[in-house]
């Protein structure tokens, strides 16, 4: 038998198919190493943003998340129930937090774009999550949290009442 292809204890009928075999493992792990080390986020257009608000979520004892703004601590709103999406979205935020030794206590950043995107951030991760990527119903969710338009009441004197 040929010696360049006597089984040298790699996996195969020949050490050539064993080489082949272990060049293609290597190739797929450094390929797989290089994309989770790139992240693969897809940069946004901060110039875009239409309105931003800073929030905290917090859990109450009956199982609703209450949502604060984020400086007063005043509550806008509650989500009561299930809410499988919005508990989702923040369990991811908030396991990101744990694991850096974070907490709960900074604040998270609700951006509304001009083009109708919807992104949470959390600022103390730099964790951003593309709400919209989610569909319509979903994005919703936070789309309520949006705050309200300031009133245009403003008085206006015309100049033949001067």
């Amino acid at each position: 038998m040929n010696p360049s292809l006597a089984n040298d204890g790699l996996p195969g009928r020949h050490g050539l198919t064993g080489w082949i075999f272990m060049g293609f493992l290597a190739s797929v792990v450094l390929v797989v190493a290089v994309l989770r080390g790139q992240g693969m986020e897809i940069p946004q257009d901060q110039k875009s943003v239409s309105w931003q608000r800073t929030l905290r979520f917090e859990d109450r004892p009956n199982g609703d998340v209450a949502v604060m703004e984020g400086q007063s601590a005043v509550e806008i709103t509650r989500f009561v129930g299930e809410q499988g999406f919005v508990r989702g979205i923040l369990r991811t935020l908030s396991r990101d937090r744990m694991r850096r030794g974070i907490g709960s206590g900074p604040t998270f950043e609700l951006i509304g774009h001009t083009d109708g995107r919807l992104t949470l951030l959390d600022p103390a991760t730099g964790q951003r999550i593309n709400l919209e990527s989610f569909g319509p119903t979903n994005m919703a969710s936070f789309a309520k949290l949006q705050p309200a338009p300031a009133s245009s009441t403003s008085t206006s004197v015309s100049a033949s009442q001067e």
